[in-house]
């Protein structure tokens, strides 16, 4: 048994350090990847104070806020899935089951049809990333509100209402979209398919702020998500605030993927299938787990977003689409593999 423990922390930081050295080559090519090709070696030259003409301008004003913006909400998303799945116990579950996902999509739908996509809010936002963030946080509050009573907060009962609230959202958003006209039922459907084209120098030091924040607060809850795994009885016997733990869990999760869905839409499927792949690589402790995961979400949001750029060049695909396309064949695969790698609840 200490062989297996040993063994899989050398894996471990293996992988820790193969996603270290990968992220930032994905970025450099990911940079020079468009309608407009730049080899690596002038993507370097740019990055490190080199003119090169159209290529500096490309670069700079346009990819590089978008590869950035790309990498923040990868690790965000992906940490915050690996966080969930912790707190449930359930390598299947993803921050969607708190329902901030549909309730920033009811949000930015409702703003939509009021003709908030023409206003400016705070921060270059539009009113519709301000209307999605608070309908999600919104959406949140009331699925904890929802699970909790005098006896605490069920995990159970918190998964149920997430599911129902999801639900509501869904319905009061379709009908938003039944009663609404063409042109705002098509910017509802652009938004809801997610996308990094409107990444600019505000809305990537905002995402740098919150994911900055929530990406240094959620690995300090490792060690209470291991304890947890054991079970929440368990895990009170061993000293740790169960209730409080679980508050913050959901507090910095809907903070961080709440920030996400308001600044690039919805980005399906980066916050299941990232931390089940690196868990089913390293193992459950997320002392590892959550670091290894946000920087693999990093990169696999950085390579969609390079592939939804030259797929149907010099068209862009929503980047929603494309991780939905790489997702769903994992997620079949993670069913179908799940008696046999699932975490035990």
């Amino acid at each position: 048994m200490i062989t297996n423990v040993i063994d899989r922390r050398r894996r471990a930081q293996r992988l820790l350090l193969l996603l270290v050295v990968t992220l930032p080559l994905a970025m450099l090519l990911a940079l020079g990847t468009g309608a407009v090709h730049i080899a690596p070696a002038d993507t370097l030259a740019v990055l490190l104070g080199g003119d090169r003409g159209q290529a500096t301008l490309i670069v700079q004003q346009i990819r590089l806020p978008r590869v950035l913006l790309a990498g923040i909400i990868g690790a965000t998303l992906a940490m915050s899935g690996a966080a969930m799945q912790g707190l449930f116990r359930n390598p299947l579950a993803d921050p969607s089951l708190i329902g901030v996902t549909a309730g920033a999509s009811l949000g930015a739908s409702v703003l939509i049809v009021a003709g908030g996509s023409s206003l400016s809010g705070l921060a270059g936002l539009s009113l519709v990333s301000l209307g999605a963030f608070a309908g999600g946080v919104l959406a949140v509050l009331l699925v904890y509100r929802l699970a909790s009573s005098e006896n605490g907060t069920s995990v159970a009962t918190m998964l149920l209402a997430g599911i129902a609230i999801t639900a509501l959202a869904g319905a009061a958003g379709s009908l938003l979209e039944f009663f609404t006209d063409n042109e705002r039922l098509r910017q509802i459907s652009l938004w809801k398919m997610g996308g990094l084209d409107g990444a600019n120098l505000p809305r990537l030091l905002l995402a740098s702020v919150v994911a900055g924040a929530v990406l240094l607060a959620l690995p300090r809850y490792a060690l209470p998500l291991n304890t947890l795994l054991l079970g929440e009885s368990e895990a009170r016997h061993l000293g740790i605030p169960v209730n409080r733990t679980k508050l913050a869990l959901i507090g910095w999760v809907a903070v961080g993927v709440g920030t996400s869905v308001a600044l690039v839409g919805t980005i399906a499927f980066v916050g299941l299938v990232v931390p089940h792949i690196v868990r089913l690589l390293i193992g459950p402790d997320h002392r590892t787990l959550l670091p290894a995961s946000a920087l693999a979400g990093a990169i696999l949001l950085v390579c969609a977003d390079a592939l939804s750029r030259i797929v149907l060049a010099p068209t862009e695909l929503p980047v929603g689409i494309i991780t939905a396309l790489i997702g769903v064949p994992f997620f079949i695969s993670l069913l179908r593999q799940r008696h046999q790698y699932g975490m035990q609840t």
